[in-house]
C-alpha cells in the first residue's frame, strides 16, 4: 500500500469526521479482528516483515474507513457511497474501497477478495463482542468466553440490531466455523483492549 495510505491516517479520517464516540470504537474494534485476518492471510500467504506488515495495515485501514462516513451519511443512500467516493478521490487503494462497499449487503457489491470476506466477517461481530463485554460486571472483553458469546447469539432481545446471520455468513465466507471466527475476534479484541476501552472497571478509586 502506498506509503500515505496509512492506518495513522485512516483512523484520523475516522476521528475527523465521527462525532460519536461509540462508533469511533466500533471502527477500532472492527480493524482490530479484520487486521488479525490480514497477518492470518499474508503468513498463509508466505510474506514476511515489512511486506507482511503493508499487507495487514491495509486490512486495519479498511476496518478502520468502512462506517467512517456513516455519523455524517448514515442513511443507505449515502452510506457507504459517499464515504467510498471521498477515499477514491484522494487515491486510496480500490481493492479497499471494494471491501467497505461489499460490507454493506445492500450496495450491490459482493465479498470476492479474502479482504472483502474478513471485512464483512469481522464487522457485526466485533459490535456484538463489543455488547457481551459491556454487560459483564466488570465491562471487560477479558471475562468474554466462546460460549458465552454462542449463548447470547440465542438471545433475541440482546444486542437485537446485531445481526446474527452475517456473523454466521461470515464465518461461511471465511471457511471457519463460527466458534473458532468468534475466538479469532475476541483474542485480537482482548489483546487491543486498552485502544478499545473495553479493559473494564478496575480496583482502582
Amino acid at each position: 500500500m502506498n506509503e500515505k495510505f496509512t492506518a495513522e491516517r485512516a483512523e484520523a479520517l475516522l476521528r475527523e469526521w465521527t462525532a460519536s464516540e461509540s462508533l469511533v470504537k466500533h471502527g477500532l474494534a472492527v480493524a482490530c479482528c479484520t487486521e488479525s485476518y490480514g497477518v492470518r492471510e499474508a503468513a498463509r500467504l508466505g510474506l514476511e516483515g515489512e511486506a507482511a506488515a503493508r499487507f495487514a495495515e491495509q486490512y486495519r485501514c479498511a476496518g478502520l474507513l468502512h462506517d467512517f462516513d456513516y455519523d455524517r451519511h448514515p442513511t443507505p443512500e449515502e452510506h457507504p457511497f459517499v464515504g467510498v467516493k471521498f477515499l477514491r478521490e484522494q487515491g486510496w487503494p480500490e481493492e479497499m474501497l471494494h471491501a467497505i462497499l461489499a460490507h454493506a449487503d445492500y450496495s450491490g457489491v459482493v465479498p470476492e477478495t479474502h479482504l472483502d470476506r474478513a471485512l464483512f466477517a469481522c464487522d457485526e461481530l466485533a459490535g456484538f463482542l463489543t455488547a457481551c463485554a459491556l454487560v459483564k460486571p466488570t465491562k471487560s472483553i477479558a471475562d468474554v468466553e466462546v460460549a458465552g458469546v454462542r449463548k447470547k447469539m440465542k438471545d433475541k432481545g440482546f444486542a437485537r440490531a446485531v445481526k446474527r446471520e452475517d456473523i454466521t455468513h461470515g464465518a461461511e465466507l471465511l471457511g471457519l466455523p463460527v466458534e473458532e471466527h468468534i475466538g479469532n475476534c475476541l483474542r485480537a479484541m482482548q489483546e487491543q483492549a486498552g485502544a478499545l476501552g473495553l479493559v473494564g472497571i478496575t480496583s482502582e478509586g
